[in-house]
């Protein structure tokens, strides 16, 4: 079975990225799981309290499940033209050791986000290429998707309901787990 490990970088509640994530659950090839987490409960990050108390439990989930995956998808908003803080935070929190940096070493990696704009994630998946860089992924340049208008793409339950939207989330999932067997 590959496991890939889902992070939604949004804490709204109605987030489109967290119902972006919830969809790809439910479309993975078969042979496949996502294990789907988003950053709730991750503080900032602030090495005096790391010092004095260690890494919060979150960081610690999220860090355990890293190490298990065969690759990591992020599911990332953009907030200003660019990739939001509280994601990044928690990916920087992730890097400390134990495990530290080694555990992102050559795992496969791939962007995917949602927004309301009809430039869809498109900066801020620019942004995290520099960042996957420095931490050694394997990103996953075979595909890209990015869900604009989505607000167009998602009921007010947060459930996709466009078929042409579902069907490349499908297909880019079925790459990306190809990719992240190899």
């Amino acid at each position: 079975m590959t496991t890939i490990l889902g992070l939604s970088g949004s804490l709204r509640a109605g987030s489109l990225n967290t119902a972006l994530l919830r969809t790809a659950v439910g479309l993975m090839p078969e042979g496949a799981r996502l294990d789907a987490h988003t950053l709730h409960g991750v503080p900032l990050f602030n090495e005096d309290d790391e010092t004095a108390h260690g890494a919060p439990a979150p960081v610690t989930a999220l860090k355990e499940a890293l190490k298990a995956a065969d690759g990591l998808l992020l599911v990332t908003p953009e907030y200003n033209n660019g990739i939001p803080g509280v994601f990044k935070n928690a990916i920087d929190w992730m890097t400390r050791k134990p495990g530290g940096t080694d555990l992102f070493q050559g795992k496969p990696v791939a962007l995917i986000g949602a927004s309301p704009g009809g430039f869809g994630t498109i900066l801020a998946q620019d942004m995290w290429l520099s960042v996957l860089r420095t931490l050694g992924t394997r990103p996953y340049f075979e595909g890209r998707l990015m869900v604009s208008r989505a607000t167009e793409v998602f009921d007010s339950e947060g459930r996709m309901s466009d078929a042409k939207t579902e069907s490349r989330l499908r297909d880019f999932l079925a790459g990306f787990t190809e990719f992240a067997r190899r």
